[in-house]
């Protein structure tokens, strides 16, 4: 590992720019800035591409902007770092449904149903695939 003169590591500039970045990631959803929002998250994931927070704030721009499958794409890239985030699974579950995928939206739910038995927004989405059959 190489140091500069003052003994930082490079890697700690990098990591300093990432933070800023990903506040002013969050920073511009909370102002429904998605466009933007997209952009920087996409910088981050170019450098970053594990980046868990990151990919869950881009697949739910995404979305909320009804381009689902895009969506599962960042969400399925986050489920393959965080395996049991009901969070992430009812978003791809939902995005799933949205494309009439009912079949693979029953499979997050299941997956959801090992980890939280009692998830109350599984049990909604159940409903409304049963009913959109």
């Amino acid at each position: 590992m190489k140091f500069d003169l003052f003994g930082k590591n490079p890697k700690d500039s990098e990591r300093k720019q990432t933070s800023q970045k990903k506040k002013e990631l969050r920073k511009l959803v909370k102002q429904k800035q998605y466009d933007a929002a997209l952009k920087i998250g996409t910088e981050i994931l170019q450098k970053i591409p594990e980046e868990n927070d990151v990919l869950f704030i881009v697949g739910g721009i995404y979305y909320m902007k009804s381009k689902y499958k895009s969506a599962i794409s960042y969400f399925e890239k986050s489920l393959e770092i965080a395996t049991f985030d009901t969070d992430v699974l009812i978003l791809k579950a939902n995005s799933h449904y949205h494309l009439g995928e009912y079949k693979q939206a029953i499979q997050c739910c299941a997956k959801i149903r090992e980890i939280d038995p009692k998830n109350k927004a599984v049990s909604e989405l159940l409903l409304k695939i049963e009913s959109a059959k």
